[in-house]
């Protein structure tokens, strides 16, 4: 099983960036599909982006052409690249792992993380 562990969030204006980071360990990083979520006060958790192991993506709609995803094997790491962010982005955002891509699509996982939150606040 893999351990992640989010970071990068933060304070920002409307139409700034942030980069977040899910930096994993304990298991053979390259084989799984990893997926970035998130989870505003109120609201469902829901999927944000996905990547297969083989570098596939897949975004909700909500984000196409605003959020890219991508993974570094070599530093067992998958980013969430958030462009012209709006204050309806703020939320806490979550990675999480499987080597079934269906598991990330559907987000039925047994446990998450902390989470790093992203506020979009002038």
């Amino acid at each position: 099983q893999v351990q992640l562990v989010e970071s990068g969030g933060g304070l920002v204006q409307p139409g700034g960036s942030l980069r977040l980071s899910c930096a994993a360990s304990g298991s053979i990083f390259s084989i799984y599909a990893m997926g970035w979520y998130r989870q505003a006060p109120g609201k469902r958790r829901e999927l944000v982006a996905a990547i297969t192991s083989g570098g596939r993506t897949n975004y909700a709609d909500s984000v196409k052409g605003q959020f890219t995803i991508s993974r570094e094997n070599a530093r067992s790491t998958v980013y969430l690249q958030m462009a012209s962010l709006k204050p309806e982005d703020t939320a806490v955002y979550y990675c999480n792992a499987d080597r079934d891509l269906r598991v990330v699509i559907t987000a039925q996982f047994d446990s998450w993380g902390q989470g790093t939150q992203v506020t979009v606040s002038s």
